[in-house]
């Protein structure tokens, strides 16, 4: 189960990247993920969760501007790339797995970047305009996180 979350929270970074650690480090804070102990321990400290949940909302609202670039250019899948990897490394470590865990994140935000690309763009298509589609995607990534998390 432990690997299948991790895959999927990277799923989750490939969409929104900054959606991904902050519901890590939110698990982290409240106790629902026990990374005391582990190099990543951070995620739960005072000001993590408030720092990255933040960054989640501005990218939330920096997302549905016309002069954000593709989430398929070098700086933006690379941070999908190490946020995803972040957040799954912290699934793994909460279970020894740490390694585990990073490897599946990083597969997950590639798939979720290419596939949310991909969907996001067949979804505009048909709604003839970008922004039902970004909604949906902001959707699906808040919900995903969070149910990913409940499942910790």
């Amino acid at each position: 189960m432990i690997y299948a979350l991790a895959l999927l929270i990277g799923v989750i970074a490939g969409l929104r990247a900054m959606m991904a650690p902050a519901a890590i480090s939110l698990a982290t804070a409240y106790g629902e993920l026990d990374l005391s102990g582990t190099a990543l321990a951070f995620m739960g400290w005072r000001f993590t969760p408030w720092i990255f949940t933040l960054l989640a909302f501005v990218e939330l609202v920096t997302d549905q501007l016309p002069s954000t670039p593709s989430r398929k250019v070098p700086i933006q899948f690379g941070a999908r790339i190490l946020l995803g990897g972040l957040s799954g490394a912290a699934i793994g470590a909460s279970a020894g797995a740490l390694v585990a865990g990073l490897i599946l994140g990083i597969i997950g935000a590639v798939i979720g970047t290419y596939g949310g690309a991909a969907m996001r763009a067949r979804l505009a298509a048909t709604f003839g305009r970008d922004r039902p589609a970004a909604l949906i995607e902001d959707a699906i990534a808040i919900g995903g996180a969070l149910l990913i998390v409940g499942c910790l």
